[in-house]
């Protein structure tokens, strides 16, 4: 016998071997291992209010596009910029900025003496309990997906006018600030 076939003959099982403690060492691997469960991501559409990162669930967009003419409400709240005509449907349209503090006063978007919009400048059209309504943005930056283990609870002390902060998002290095739109635009 070669040198080969007796190499061969130690790796393979023979029938008059004796296998026992083999046999049981097999058996106690037919238990199922505690499966660890997978993370589903869970996607978000990341956009810029006054250079801060915020992002939203995407399921709550219904569309986004660019900035039509506002139509101005007047005496309305200060967030309420104006509404707009979405293929025939009159909609709201919201600045998140003011609701969340990030300016005191309201930019001059709607009516007459209104500016045209920046170029980068969207509108999200979100689903709301009460219909749609749409958000004024900064910028559309990206989708992204946030597994749950990527995210952190919102910081404490953000009460008042903040409730609609729901957490942090983390990808990377990038922070995402994660926004309950319903509870914003409430």
């Amino acid at each position: 016998m070669s040198r080969f076939s007796e190499l061969l003959d130690d790796f393979f099982y023979r029938p008059d071997e004796d296998v026992g403690g083999l046999l049981e060492f097999a058996a106690g691997s037919d238990e199922l291992q505690p499966l660890v469960p997978e993370e589903t991501p869970e996607e978000y559409l990341a956009f810029l209010l006054e250079g801060e990162c915020y992002a939203v669930p995407i399921r709550s967009i219904r569309e986004i596009g660019k900035v039509p003419p506002l139509t101005e409400i007047p005496r309305a709240e200060p967030w309420l910029l104006g509404v707009m005509n979405l293929r025939g449907d009159v909609i709201p349209v919201y600045d998140l900025k003011l609701r969340l503090k990030l300016t005191d006063k309201a930019s001059l978007v709607a009516g007459p003496d209104a500016p045209p919009p920046p170029r980068l400048a969207r509108i999200l059209v979100a689903h709301t309990e009460e219909g749609p309504a749409g958000v004024w943005v900064d910028a559309v930056k990206d989708v992204v997906r946030l597994k749950p283990s990527m995210l952190e609870p919102s910081p404490p002390g953000l009460g008042g006018e903040r409730d609609c902060v729901v957490g942090i998002g983390r990808r990377n290095s990038e922070l995402y600030i994660l926004l309950d739109l319903e509870q914003a635009l409430a």
